[in-house]
């Protein structure tokens, strides 16, 4: 009988301590559409174009400071830091997209060119 009430009492103690744990940690916010975003920038190519290649940068740098901020307890600039760096990141999607159809249109014109020249 002694040994539940021990049981008890420690299992109470030790919930007590992880409730006090979660009190004294930062706050979170959710990144996930942030990276995913980021991700997606850097598989479609953002990085090889000038203009998407510099909002690519600023949604990395946005992520790193929202995460400093979430650290310091920030967490509404936080959100809005993450909110910002998803905007830049698919502006970078928009951006690198964007030159590789005017690639592809200037190919384009470039073989229409070709075999006007071609059937003078």
């Amino acid at each position: 009988m002694k040994n539940i009430h021990i049981s008890i009492l420690a299992g109470l103690i030790l919930i007590a301590f992880g409730f006090a744990g979660c009190g004294s940690s930062p706050e979170v916010v959710n990144k996930e559409a942030s990276t995913s975003a980021i991700r997606a920038a850097q598989e479609v190519g953002a990085t090889d174009v000038p203009d998407a290649s510099l909002y690519l940068q600023l949604a990395q740098e946005g992520l790193v400071k929202a995460e400093a901020l979430a650290k310091e307890g920030e967490k509404e600039q936080a959100e809005s830091m993450l909110l910002r760096a998803q905007a830049d990141a698919e502006l970078a999607i928009v951006l690198s997209h964007g030159d590789e159809n005017k690639t592809e249109a200037t190919a384009a014109l470039a073989r229409v060119k070709k075999l006007r020249q071609n059937n003078k």
